[in-house]
């Protein structure tokens, strides 16, 4: 098993891919504390996937907005997992959908909140357990915003972006240490975000966008276990020494990364970063 005698917290566990991501941990061996706003959801996934797996796991309810919940699951990752080798921060929202001119500041700044400064919340108060570590891996969620421009859903575009980048800035300031850093974007999704572009409507989200999700839904989108082989495998120690990447879990060659460690390591291949003129054949610039 790829992850026997590993430890790992997981947030955003209780549904969607979190889940998925759990399920897979535990199956390669894996002892898990997870956590999600939702006790009942959460005690309902944990029973299921102990059935299933040869793997402790233990859950604990929190937001990962508050500081004070996100000590709590370190204090409990001490508690019953002993120390901790891997941190997978999932949880996230889509937050207000519409001009960003119109939609409630408040819900907007909470998805800032719960996306970003949760993430951020975790990495820190977490690494000091996974210096502890042999060797420690933070996996965070990205998705279709860190890259592109998402209109209509400006707040999870702009927290999803920030996510990669400070994963990208984490890496450089904990490669000493021995803790990879990477971002995962695991492909279009049927989950409980889908549903909400479809019930917002084109005239929240925008009829393009609001096409494509409709399409998405009726062909079945992506695999929730595609992203959860990718996290099994920046989880592993196949791919020690893999830091700062943002990598596609549908259209990145991943399971053969180890044989381009040199390129991977040398280059900014699968970071953020700026495009200039003459790489689109412009010569003005």
């Amino acid at each position: 098993m790829k992850l026997a005698g590993k430890r790992a917290v997981i947030t955003g566990a209780s549904q969607g891919l979190g889940r998925t991501i759990a399920a897979s941990f535990a199956q390669q061996g894996c002892d898990l504390l997870l956590c999600a706003r939702n006790e009942k959801d959460l005690a309902e996934a944990s029973q299921q996937i102990s059935l299933n797996a040869p793997a402790k796991v233990f859950i604990k309810p929190a937001d990962i907005s508050i500081e004070a919940d996100v000590q709590a699951l370190v204090d409990s990752a001490m508690e019953h997992l002993g120390g901790l080798d891997i941190v997978v921060c999932n949880a996230g929202i889509y937050g207000p959908k519409g001009r960003t001119e119109e939609v409630d500041w408040q819900s907007w700044v909470d998805a800032i909140h719960i996306n970003l400064l949760g993430t951020v919340s975790c990495c820190r108060l977490f690494l000091p357990l996974l210096r502890k570590s042999r060797r420690g891996k933070i996996i965070l969620l990205s998705g279709g915003g860190a890259t592109k421009p998402l209109p209509f859903l400006s707040a999870y575009a702009a927290s999803k972006a920030a996510v990669v980048r400070f994963g990208e800035t984490l890496a450089e300031e904990v490669k000493s240490a021995g803790i990879d850093v990477n971002s995962v974007a695991p492909g279009a999704l049927n989950t409980r975000l889908l549903n909400e572009i479809l019930e917002a409507g084109p005239d929240k989200v925008g009829k393009s966008f609001y096409d494509a999700s409709l399409k998405q839904k009726e062909s079945g989108g992506t695999r929730l276990e595609t992203g959860a082989e990718l996290c099994v495998y920046l989880a592993s120690d196949e791919s020690h020494g893999i830091t700062g990447k943002l990598i596609s879990a549908v259209w990145d060659p991943w399971q053969q990364f180890q044989e381009h460690q040199q390129d991977l390591q040398g280059t900014d291949v699968y970071t953020l970063r700026r495009i200039v003129p003459a790489e689109r054949g412009l010569p003005w610039g």
